[in-house]
């Protein structure tokens, strides 16, 4: 019985468009995420002087904002997953569950 479920689910056509998007939109936001780690730690590797560059008269420097929004980039993109997730992922999840149903 449960196995006939797994195969009815797995068969649907919507399943695998489920799976298609959810992969593809996950390396996408993966890559942009590494994108912009690794471009980070590259300017703090190989240019690390203009992280160095003072922000006005006190002691704020330019890695100090650009290390807060490399942390913050993160949570948009997780944001934005989850947006998406909610909007087109759930309305295929209940789409499947309801043909399983039948």
């Amino acid at each position: 019985m449960q196995s006939d479920l797994v195969e009815r689910v797995r068969s649907n056509p919507k399943f695998q468009e489920l799976v298609t998007k959810r992969t593809s939109f996950g390396w996408t936001l993966t890559f942009v995420m590494l994108a912009i780690y690794y471009g980070f730690i590259m300017v703090v590797a190989y240019k690390k002087e203009w992280l160095a560059i003072k922000l006005g008269s006190g002691v704020m420097t330019l890695g100090i904002p650009v290390g807060v929004a490399v942390i913050l980039s993160a949570f948009i993109l997780t944001g934005i997953y989850v947006a998406r997730a909610n909007r087109d992922y759930d309305a295929l999840i209940a789409a499947i569950k309801e043909d399983a149903s039948k």
